[in-house]
């Protein structure tokens, strides 16, 4: 007979080390609630210290209200809080730290010291805890606050600690973590030392701007708009990024409210619904979001590490972010032109707010085609003349892309155009009809013909009866990102007389960093000249020296994450651009090319390439139905 298992009351080491595993996630985790407890005491200067990517060393020292000698004990205590003490107090919570989990459950996981001098005491005092069991306390030596040292963090718990990263993905979490903390609390001076280097240090009463401006580089900090909009006693504020800037990466998204980082799914789809039609699918703004409601109208109690939040009327918070993040886009307000590294503002907003392309029979242009990033990215730019698309003869001979890129070109016999093959040579490469003035161009093995240029940027093709439109620079950015997958880019390069001289953020240089083997197999020839400056001594041959700075500055804002990223990059910088026109064997060789590519229905960035009409969409279009 098999024994009944007895239930029984855990330990309080186990108790707590259950605990730490909400609470502690990670090294990260423990600098979140011990910088939180010193902002709940008033802190106006918090240093904190990590060694080893928080596994050996975390210190977080501030000069709080601390904690007295008889109140230590209490402190590492589980369920012992001076936070709340009713109901009423649960119901709207108004400090970071409530639950009193946190140091308990940090101490169960660690050899835990804890040194505090109570405001207006002769002496501080100390308690040490070994694996939750407290091991010694008395009396210390502090000049005030209190000062919190976390060692060996999950020596005891071997599980958890294997599942920690690498000790420079961890030093960058706790980085972030502070800075996220520092730009909700700019009132309050920050510093943090990393291996014994110190990472920075933010005076205390800094503005916003020049906050920011030690994280974000300056290309991402000169796009902000900053807004401030407020609705039925829900207030919206902060700043805002011009999507010309917009990144392939979410992480420049940074949500607060009541001043507490967050991560809220609905707070992200009002800001997505605010930047509706001027972002690519996969493109993300940069914004920092400080949302204020009152304390009772959000529970802030629905995860232990209270990085979730629930809200009471969720559409006035909905509306509240979407039209303060309007306002920022739109210019709308007085105070929002440009943001400025040193908190004040300069010059007026580009935003456009351009109307979403009007829909044709069910075919409809997308609207990114024709507002925000998308807009910019498909106008000539003001310096040089764009490089045309040249001829299979001209590719063959070296034109851009270099020689032994190979181009995606249509087989002997194309059957659906899924393989990538060398171009053929002789006359028959170049064997199609020219459209002449006046005369249409059938696309050979096609039932497409092309029927000329509208604009200078969209290619029209007639394809049986249906009437085909196709952006010229979006089909190009394909051929090339298929061209250079295929040849997966030798590292050509066009060497520089002179070299090109770039000065860096220190957030450029840890991304130029981890950028570096991708730029070099693009071609980029570059040196580090000391930890804030590197030269550009050769460039890709498909770039000039304009360009290419260009093109470095966008990846080191962090455009680009991956190889792939980067090739994408290059493929828009290369591109034919909009309002460019066309030779006839220009365009004919762009199609054939186009129509052997694969995925060639949408650019590397999400937009559609091409627009169909059929008879019953025309029909629709001029009212006969």
């Amino acid at each position: 007979m098999e024994q009944t298992p007895v239930i029984r009351v855990l330990p309080a080491g186990l108790k707590n080390q259950i605990a730490a595993g909400e609470v502690v996630e990670r090294p990260s985790s423990v600098v979140k609630e011990l910088v939180e407890n010193a902002l709940d005491a008033g802190a106006t200067r918090v240093d904190v210290i990590v060694e080893q990517g928080g596994r050996s060393l975390i210190v977080v020292q501030d000069n709080g209200a601390g904690i007295g000698a008889d109140q230590l004990n209490l402190a590492v205590t589980r369920h012992a809080t001076s936070k709340i003490a009713s109901f009423d107090d649960l119901s709207a919570i108004g400090s970071f730290g409530f639950r009193g989990e946190a140091l308990p459950s940090i101490a169960s996981v660690s050899r835990f010291t804890m040194t505090s001098k109570l405001r207006g005491a002769d002496e501080a005092a100390f308690i040490a805890v070994r694996g939750g069991e407290v091991q010694e306390e008395g009396p210390a030596a502090l000049a005030s606050g209190t000062r919190v040292e976390v060692r060996d963090l999950f020596a005891n718990t071997p599980a958890r600690l294997k599942f920690l990263k690498t000790e420079a993905t961890e030093n960058k979490r706790c980085q972030d973590t502070l800075m996220r903390i520092s730009l909700a609390h700019t009132e309050t001076g920050f510093s943090l030392t990393v291996g014994g280097r110190e990472a920075f240090r933010l005076p205390p009463g800094q503005a916003l701007a020049d906050r920011l401006a030690t994280f974000w580089p300056p290309a991402v900090c000169e796009g902000l708009s900053p807004f401030d909009f407020e609705r039925e006693g829900y207030r919206a504020h902060g700043v805002a990024g011009s999507p010309s800037t917009a990144q392939g990466r979410g992480d420049r998204i940074l949500l607060y409210v009541n001043g507490r980082p967050v991560q809220d799914k609905m707070m992200l789809s009002a800001v997505r619904q605010a930047y509706r039609g001027m972002l690519l699918s996969r493109e993300y703004p940069q914004l920092v979001l400080f949302l204020e409601l009152p304390t009772r109208e959000v529970d802030v109690n629905v995860h232990p590490a209270k990085l979730e939040v629930r809200f009471l009327e969720e559409s006035r918070v909905f509306s509240s972010i979407r039209g303060g993040v309007l306002q920022a886009l739109s210019g709308s307000s007085d105070d929002t032109s440009s943001f400025t590294a040193t908190g004040s503002f300069a010059g007026t907003n580009e935003m456009t707010g351009e109307p979403a392309a009007p829909s044709f029979g069910g075919a409809s242009a997308p609207a990114s085609a024709s507002t925000g990033s998308a807009r910019r990215a498909h106008t000539p730019s003001g310096g040089g003349e764009a490089p045309k698309f040249a001829s299979y003869r001209e590719y063959r001979a070296g034109y851009n892309p270099p020689r032994d890129i190979p181009l995606p070109v249509p087989p002997p016999s194309v059957t659906g155009g899924e393989g990538l093959v060398e171009p053929p040579s002789g006359p028959a490469a170049t064997s199609f009809p020219l459209a002449e003035a006046g005369r249409s161009a059938p696309l050979a093995g096609t039932d497409f013909t092309y029927l000329g240029q509208v604009a200078d940027t969209y290619l029209v093709l007639k394809q049986g009866e249906s009437l085909v439109l196709i952006d010229q620079h979006a089909a190009h950015e394909r051929v090339l990102l298929a061209a250079m997958r295929q040849a997966r880019t030798k590292g050509d390069s066009q060497p520089l007389a002179l070299p090109v001289e770039i000065s860096l953020h220190p957030s450029e240089a840890e991304v130029l960093q981890n950028l570096w083997e991708g730029l070099r197999s693009m071609g980029f020839l570059l040196e580090m000249d000391g930890p804030a400056r590197v030269l550009m001594r050769g460039i890709p041959p498909t770039l000039d020296s304009g360009k290419a700075r260009e093109y470095l500055a966008d990846a080191l804002a962090e455009k680009a994450g991956t190889l792939d990223d980067l090739w994408t990059m290059m493929a828009c910088k290369t591109a034919i651009k909009a309002g460019q026109p066309l030779a006839a064997d220009e365009a004919l060789s762009l199609l054939e090319t186009w129509l052997v590519t694969p995925e060639r229905e949408f650019c590397p960035h999400g937009r559609p390439i091409v627009v169909t009409w059929c008879p019953a969409d025309l029909e629709k279009l001029f009212k006969r139905k």
